[in-house]
């Protein structure tokens, strides 16, 4: 995976030889561009990976988080603005599926760029979730909910050295979606593609119909057997049929 200076802070890539399409990853709330690290071999030949990296985490531990959806948004859709030379794709999961939705509304409308697709998972449409008033509100009940969601990671929130690393951006990323919510949503003119764990307790399957009204092409739906972190146990299956609607290809390599 390699890490490309300036700008790209924002970004962990995994280059294609001969890039043809330009996936882009948005991780999770209290995840990272490594969420990833494992799609770029994967994916088909042709399928330029970009994994985002929000600030205060990993490589961009010593900056701020970003706490508003309209600042991460604004901040990614400039980030990428010198990858905008090949057809493009989003993917997010959960977190990353409301943040993937904002770039793409803010390239659409400023750049008139429309994505090939947009692949959400394990995430209602953002018009479709409701305040939450059960959200946690201490660190306790942070930390309890999302051992509850199976986070893969979460043994990090064991250890008494890391927690006080990892959790300032779990924090920020908890107090980003519970302020957001869509200005003017707007159906985008990209299809999309909505994934989700059959026993997702975040997001039950039905929610994912929402995502109807964010598309003016269209949306196809695929559930996995799993829970909110699904797409850990079946990455391969997962990346295989992202990189078949991408490029026609079945299988990986």
């Amino acid at each position: 995976m390699e890490l490309q200076g300036g700008p790209e802070q924002w970004f962990r890539r995994q280059p294609a030889d001969e890039p043809q399409v330009r996936l882009v990853c948005f991780p999770h709330a209290g995840g990272a561009a490594s969420a990833y690290r494992d799609w770029g071999r994967l994916l088909p030949p042709g399928v330029d990976l970009l994994a985002v990296q929000y600030p205060g985490r990993q490589n961009r531990l010593r900056e701020p988080c970003v706490d508003r959806m309209a600042e991460l948004a604004d901040r990614i859709a400039a980030a990428l603005a010198p990858h905008l030379g090949l057809p493009m794709a989003f993917f997010g999961h959960s977190m990353g599926s409301a943040v993937a939705y904002e770039v793409a509304v803010r390239l659409e409308r400023r750049s008139g760029l429309v994505l090939e697709r947009l692949f959400v998972s394990g995430r209602a449409a953002p018009h479709r979730v409701p305040p939450d008033p059960s959200a946690p509100r201490d660190d306790r009940e942070l930390l309890a909910s999302v051992r509850r969601l199976g986070e893969p990671d979460a043994g990090a929130y064991d250890d008494p050295e890391l927690l006080p690393l990892v959790l300032p951006s779990l924090r920020a990323d908890h107090r980003l979606l519970g302020a957001y919510r869509p200005e003017r949503p707007a159906p985008l003119s990209a299809p999309v593609t909505a994934f989700g764990g059959e026993s997702d307790p975040a997001c039950p399957v039905e929610e994912l119909a929402g995502w109807a009204e964010l598309t003016t092409a269209g949306l196809r739906q695929r559930t996995f057997p799993g829970g909110h972190f699904y797409l850990v146990e079946h990455r391969v299956e997962l990346v295989s049929l992202v990189g078949t609607q991408l490029t026609g290809a079945p299988h990986g390599h």
